[in-house]
């Protein structure tokens, strides 16, 4: 026999042919059953992150697989290292990732509620209800739930001027940065936060480019050592210990081409000439030089070819054009155009002497062509060997070496500097400025880096964290950026709701009494849905030690007969229920994403009724 889990057809022809075979290869779940394993997965998933919801929430210790340490109460990250198996829980983390990159804030709650959204349509199923119609009532539940939101938002105008015009600003970040680990200094940070935001923001286009602001830490010091610099921090020091390390009214130079005299290759022959050659280099050096080219963009490395066209004795100085006079050789030299490489023997002390001498001449014109354009600091994305580094401090020209080349952008957007790529190219045009150049050292540690502040204009800035260790740390960042979001999005889309689970309550309300003038099954979706909305709440209540029932009822009640959307969870036990006095705002953008996410994921969890996957044993 085919066994029950094989399905068989018959061609035209009369010919057997299998369709699904998937006895021992496959494991299949259907129907209902499918839909309620992919609920319960989804559940647990949730259920991890409720208790990170809310200033009181708990934060999550992560250990990845190399024993690196993530602690942090960010949904995003939180799920993003737990390396989640199942499929649907998979979702979950897509859809955390997505709030993430779209508002950058509220990842734990969207979360939540799309793990509350189908823990409440498990009970429908139970009752018999269609999941598509669920999903459908869902859907109008979400308009209902979103067109309330904007009723209930508030709009605020902020100018750039005044500090009282961006108070509302400050208190949306300090509502987002209250729930991390950094809340205790909330305040100043949120200050940093909105003065980055709109140093950067294009308040026409009302635009924030975020990659304008880096975030950058060391280990060491107090989260109140943390500040903004208007200008840009690079995790370097100057090249030479002796270079002078505060630089006021600099001129910066920023190359991207190598800052050194070119390197002949060299191949060793045993032996040599005999006399005092071989007494004083037991080995003769023979240089091979790239070939000359037309239109080369850089000069060869090596000694030009016909210059040691003499008898083994003679000492003949070697022909190097200067950083400016390129000129293809004459023909009879021996580089040609069929000869790849060309080489010169090096056989004399005198030659190498030479050499040497040559290769200093030309890395000393360097030095001075940018001294001649004015450059008073070099910042060169390559290195330089210790001869270069000793001639620069020689001649009085500071330098900075192997610079990343995402820093070298944000450093020529601070100080209005141009990349310059071939040397040649370089002029007073080309050099950007800042007021000021310092090295900062940090405690008793060697560690070193650049401040470059005072930049006119400047469209980069720095927000620079300390703290205690590498974990407070990487999460001060995480609160920070999700702060910057925060800022972005309010100057795109002014608009903000009330926090502590204020706007939720009101929505719930709206769809409830929505759902009295639906027919059909929908109302049961509907109802559902304002049941879930109630979660964020009871989560919020439940983490701050409230009795959770009795505050969410006493709330819900109060905003009904009262009319006031303002009144959410006193979670920090201030002796009022009103938002709006305890200064706890969300953007109308970020609730808005987080209603409409949950639903589509609700929907697209409800509407699999079939799940085929490999069997783990086969």
């Amino acid at each position: 026999g085919l066994g029950p889990a094989m399905s068989l057809a018959f061609d035209e022809y009369g010919r057997p042919f299998i369709i699904i075979r998937e006895q021992e290869k496959q494991s299949r779940v259907k129907g209902i059953e499918a839909v309620k394993s992919n609920i319960q997965a989804a559940k647990a998933v949730s259920r991890v992150l409720r208790t990170s919801l809310g200033p009181k929430g708990m934060d999550k210790l992560l250990q990845g697989p190399d024993g690196d340490i993530v602690i942090t109460n960010d949904g995003a990250t939180i799920l993003e290292q737990m390396e989640v198996e199942h499929q649907v829980g998979k979702l979950l983390v897509e859809l955390s990732k997505s709030q993430d990159h779209e508002i950058g804030d509220g990842t734990t709650g969207v979360t939540v509620l799309a793990g509350s959204l189908l823990e409440q349509a498990e009970s429908l199923l139970d009752r018999g209800i269609h999941p598509l119609r669920i999903a459908e009532g869902y859907e109008m539940a979400c308009k209902i739930a979103t067109a309330e939101l904007e009723r209930i938002s508030t709009r605020f105008d902020f100018g750039t001027g005044t500090k009282e015009d961006l108070e509302p600003l400050i208190k949306t970040c300090m509502t987002t940065l209250s729930s991390k680990i950094v809340g205790r200094y909330k305040r100043p940070l949120a200050e940093m936060c909105v003065e980055a935001v709109l140093t950067v923001a294009d308040l026409e286009r009302k635009d924030v480019n975020l990659d304008l602001i880096k975030l950058d830490g060391k280990v060491g010091g107090r989260l109140e050592d943390s500040r903004l610099v208007q200008g840009v921090i690079l995790d370097k020091d100057m090249s030479h210990p002796q270079m002078p390390k505060e630089l006021h009214d600099v001129k910066i130079a920023i190359l991207t081409c190598p800052f050194e005299p070119p390197k002949p290759k060299t191949k060793h022959k045993v032996g040599g000439v005999g006399g005092r050659w071989q007494r004083e280099c037991p080995r003769a050096v023979v240089l091979v030089a790239p070939a000359w080219r037309d239109g080369a963009r850089t000069r060869p490395g090596g000694l030009s070819t016909g210059a040691m066209q003499g008898p083994p004795h003679q000492a003949v100085q070697p022909a190097f054009p200067g950083p400016t006079t390129l000129r293809r050789p004459p023909r009879h030299r021996v580089a040609t155009s069929s000869h790849p490489k060309s080489q010169v023997d090096i056989d004399t002390v005198e030659k190498f002497e030479a050499l040497r001498g040559a290769e200093k001449a030309y890395f000393t014109d360097m030095v001075r062509a940018c001294k001649a354009s004015g450059a008073t600091l070099v910042v060169c994305q390559w290195g330089f060997d210790d001869e270069a580094n000793h001639l620069l401090m020689h001649e009085g020209l500071p330098a900075v070496r192997w610079v990343g080349g995402v820093e070298i952008e944000l450093l020529a957007l601070a100080t209005g500097a141009r990349i310059v790529p071939r040397f040649q190219e370089l002029d007073a045009s080309k050099l950007g400025s800042a007021a000021l150049v310092k090295e900062v050292s940090f405690g008793t540690t060697r560690d070193r880096m650049l401040l470059v502040e005072g930049c006119p204009g400047s469209r980069a800035v720095t927000l620079f964290v300390r703290g205690g260790n590498k974990m407070v740390l990487e999460e001060t960042k995480r609160s920070l950026h999700d702060a910057l979001c925060v800022a972005r999005n309010l100057v795109r889309d002014n608009r903000v709701v009330y926090g502590g689970g204020a706007a939720e309550m009101a929505c719930s309300l709206a769809v409830e009494a929505a759902a009295e003038r639906v027919g059909g099954v929908e109302q049961y979706a509907m109802r559902a849905f304002a049941d879930a909305l109630d979660v964020i709440p009871l989560s919020l209540a439940e983490n701050s030690g409230l009795a959770p029932i009795a505050s969410l009822t006493e709330v819900k009640t109060r905003q009904l007969t009262e009319g006031d959307p303002h009144l959410g969870i006193d979670c920090n036990d201030l002796g009022t229920n009103d938002m709006r006095a305890q200064n706890v705002f969300e953007t109308l953008a970020g609730k808005r994403q987080q209603l409409q996410l949950a639903t589509q994921v609700c929907k697209m969890i409800l509407k699999i009724d079939d799940v085929i996957k490999p069997n783990e044993y086969a």
